[in-house]
């Protein structure tokens, strides 16, 4: 065989088992990339994105687009070849597998966390974006979780309503707690309460749950010497209208920005928000309105900015993350509350964008 055609055969069996082993050998990443974005003032899959009832609307404008990223699942076994191509294409980012998901979660435990930070946000939104509008919202403590083999297994439920306990009216989360280890393991402890599907009947309508309250006796077990009844205690709040958010396929708690400008754009009358201009955004939203930092973020603009967008509300935290690498054509406009996001858009409305907070690379 001649040398040239030897050499040439030795190259491609030796690319070819480089090839076999990038896509045999598992690398411990997972990879980003731009995710869909939806219009939280339009439509999604034929139905509003909001859904606001009992209370007059108004009509808006422009986009106030909440942005997503697509991850690998956990228990994607990502190979060599993948990562490496990853790294190479600038639209997406390949990063430590444990930096996205704790070490041993499954996908449905993914799937199920992120349902649940994403109800929550929803709430916060709504929580954040009447009290943004003076709105009253009456608030209540419920069973979040109720931990298995625990005395309240199968007594009380998610969603239930903690009215008191031992006759002692529980005004925060906290009283249950307090009320519980006024015992002694073994004695038991008297809940009152409204079952989570009445309560959850009477939200529909906006009204504070007006049924029978049940009287329930839990024998308590001992944690370290402490009662318990084995439950975990949250806020609830009871908005004084129906608002729905409308969207599937969602999960996570970075869209709670972007719900609650679209549900303050739609109950403010006298013009829309955006004057017709296109804005997305990201943020996590607490009840009190304060926006907190997400991941992904440089995978966020880019999705938005392929859509159109103009301007990106950036929570404070991410601003130096997404200013190393901002898509052209795309002003990101540093936030840190709902009131600074409102601000930012009163200007973009009237055109007034020379004094927009922005975001600057970290050391500039």
């Amino acid at each position: 065989m001649p040398r040239r055609t030897a050499t040439l055969l030795a190259s491609t069996l030796m690319l070819i088992a480089l090839l076999c082993a990038g896509v045999l050998i598992p690398v411990p990443y997972a990879e980003m990339s731009p995710g869909p974005t939806v219009n939280t003032l339009g439509e999604h899959n034929g139905e509003p994105v909001l859904q606001i009832s009992g209370r007059k609307t108004y009509p808006t404008s422009g986009h106030l687009n909440m942005t997503t990223v697509r991850v690998t699942g956990p228990d994607y076994n990502m190979n060599l070849l993948e990562a490496v191509y990853g790294w190479l294409d600038p639209s997406s980012a390949v990063v430590p597998h444990k930096t996205l998901y704790p070490e041993g979660q499954t996908a449905e435990q993914a799937d199920q966390q992120n349902a649940e930070e994403f109800s929550q946000s929803q709430e916060s939104a709504k929580a954040a974006a009447l009290k943004e509008l003076n709105i009253p919202v009456a608030t209540q403590t419920v069973v979040g979780a109720v931990l298995k083999d625990k005395p309240a297994d199968g007594v009380l439920h998610a969603g239930d309503v903690i009215k008191a306990v031992d006759g002692k009216d529980v005004q925060q989360t906290s009283d249950v707690v307090k009320f519980v280890t006024q015992h002694k393991p073994g004695e038991k402890a008297v809940f009152s309460i409204i079952p989570a599907k009445e309560a959850a009947a009477a939200e529909k309508k906006g009204k504070r749950p007006e049924v029978p309250v049940k009287q329930l006796a839990i024998t308590t077990a001992s944690d370290g010497g402490r009662a318990v009844v084995g439950i975990q205690a949250q806020l609830d709040h009871i908005f004084p209208f129906p608002i729905d958010v409308k969207l599937a396929d969602v999960g996570g708690p970075s869209a709670g920005l972007m719900f609650a400008l679209g549900i303050v754009d739609k109950l403010t009358p006298g013009g829309d928000l955006t004057g017709g201009k296109f804005v997305a955004g990201t943020g996590t939203i607490d009840d009190q309105g304060k926006v907190g930092p997400i991941g992904g973020i440089s995978m966020k603009t880019i999705g938005a900015r392929e859509k159109g967008a103009e301007f990106f509300l950036t929570p404070k935290e991410n601003c130096a993350a997404a200013a190393k690498d901002t898509p052209s054509g795309l002003r990101l406009v540093k936030v840190g509350s709902i009131q600074d996001a409102v601000k930012a858009l009163e200007k973009i409305r009237k055109h007034d964008t020379a004094g927009l907070p922005s975001c600057s690379p970290a050391g500039r």
